[in-house]
């Protein structure tokens, strides 16, 4: 099938090249013809494609945009939603293997403190580990969302390594306090950011898993770090 888009920061023929070498390489694309003139992309693909994803292909320079009367917004929609699923699967995953884990380690003599804290000191741990994996990128994508990142930008680089010694201070049970205070602050500037850009509907890519996995910021992101903070704040009330 043939779809065509609008394309829009094009400026000459060495721009439309690039788009063409952009959208060319998005999985599922088998052709694309470029059109300077018409300022549009002709793509030949088995099945609708991600309009996400061909946004995110290209340069903040150019944008591509469904033409109107050639693809529907719907065809899109669908696409869209399914490649979220399949690029969100490996948070689901982590979700799922944590929860186990947080089973495994206190079923014996249930408690629901210790194992918020030991959730809480796993969460950290991990996301930690994948932010390390880019630890040079990490900050980049970090600051596209969250407030103190973008205004303080030595912030990101500290970040990963905040992480991980909240993390290391709920398992070894040591100023949980504090740990928990910090929780709340800076989750709750993430999620005031996820919110933010949320609202304003922008295809960004979410930092939670650090570069390494591309994940879209999507309500799963929000979700994630409201998880975190109810339990966070449950804690507080216990302990303070």
């Amino acid at each position: 099938m043939k779809y065509k888009y609008h394309i829009t920061g094009m400026t000459c023929s060495g721009c439309a090249a690039a788009v063409q070498g952009k959208l060319a390489k998005v999985i599922g694309v088998e052709n694309v013809v470029v059109d300077l003139q018409r300022a549009e992309a002709e793509i030949e693909a088995q099945e609708a494609l991600s309009l996400s994803e061909l946004r995110k292909a290209l340069p903040d320079k150019y944008r591509i945009d469904v033409k109107k009367g050639h693809v529907t917004d719907s065809v899109h929609e669908v696409a869209d939603q399914k490649s979220k699923w399949v690029q969100l699967r490996p948070l689901f995953l982590i979700f799922t293997y944590l929860f186990v884990a947080v089973f495994l380690l206190n079923y014996q003599d249930w408690n629901s403190n210790a194992a918020m804290l030991d959730f809480m000191g796993l969460f950290y741990i991990v996301f930690s580990f994948f932010k390390f994996l880019d630890l040079k990128g990490f900050p980049e994508s970090f600051r596209m969302y969250d407030p103190l990142a973008r205004a303080i930008p030595v912030y990101g680089w500290i970040y990963p390594f905040l992480e991980l010694t909240l993390g290391l201070l709920f398992l070894m049970r040591f100023q949980i306090r504090v740990a928990l205070v910090v929780t709340v602050v800076i989750l709750g500037m993430t999620t005031f950011g996820v919110v933010r850009t949320l609202l304003d509907k922008k295809q960004i890519r979410c930092a939670c898993l650090g570069t390494a996995l591309q994940l879209p910021m999507t309500e799963a992101t929000f979700i994630e770090n409201t998880i975190m903070l109810v339990m966070a704040f449950v804690m507080i009330v216990q302990y303070f």
